[in-house]
């Protein structure tokens, strides 16, 4: 009860906002079209435009506090499926863009993280965004906001599972193997032999 009648006064303070500036200051009659379509445009961007700030703010903070390096840490020396699954759920909740997927690669090869766990964190990441969950969740309700993100979980948890049946060891470059454990001849010797 106190929850329903905390979000019914917090549409009904964008919707105070709406009537004030486009049925006072913009002189337009509710009942006509142009001013319920301005009415309803005011309320629903003023409202996104909130969630969206309180978004950036608080996932600006998380990523702060959440670094690649921790997010490797977490991951490293876990059995495959556990691996994976923290992999899936620290993709989907850290505010890593497509741009850190190259370090974040690197840096997962470079802790021993096996390919498909590092490529269902990729898939992750930059598909599940919280800012469409948060706009999807305004606009369209939980319901479709939920299966967005189950299907996100889902294509990151199977593309992770397909790319590791690839093997796709073979494919990564040389240097990248080196970069692990150094330009040492015992290093790539035995990363030659985990390819194979």
């Amino acid at each position: 009860m106190v929850r329903e009648i905390g979000l019914l006064g917090k549409k009904r303070m964008f919707e105070q906002l709406a009537d004030l500036l486009v049925y006072q200051f913009g002189n337009l009659s509710p009942d006509s079209h142009l001013g319920a379509a301005l009415h309803f445009f005011v309320m629903d961007t003023t409202k996104i435009f909130v969630m969206l700030v309180i978004v950036i703010y608080i996932m600006g903070l998380f990523r702060t506090l959440l670094t690649p390096e921790k997010v490797r840490d977490y991951v490293r020396g876990r059995s495959k499926a556990l691996a994976r699954t923290l992999a899936i759920t620290l993709g989907a909740v850290t505010p890593f863009c497509s741009c850190s997927s190259v370090p974040l690669f690197i840096g997962f090869v470079e802790a021993g993280i096996p390919l498909g766990v590092t490529f269902s964190f990729l898939i992750a990441s930059p598909m599940i965004n919280e800012v469409a969950v948060v706009i999807l969740m305004g606009i369209m309700g939980w319901k479709l906001t939920l299966l967005y993100v189950m299907a996100g979980l889902t294509v990151a948890y199977v593309g992770g599972v397909v790319m590791e049946r690839f093997h796709p060891e073979k494919w990564v470059e040389a240097y990248v193997w080196k970069i692990q454990m150094g330009q040492t001849e015992q290093a790539i010797n035995w990363f030659a032999s985990r390819r194979h």
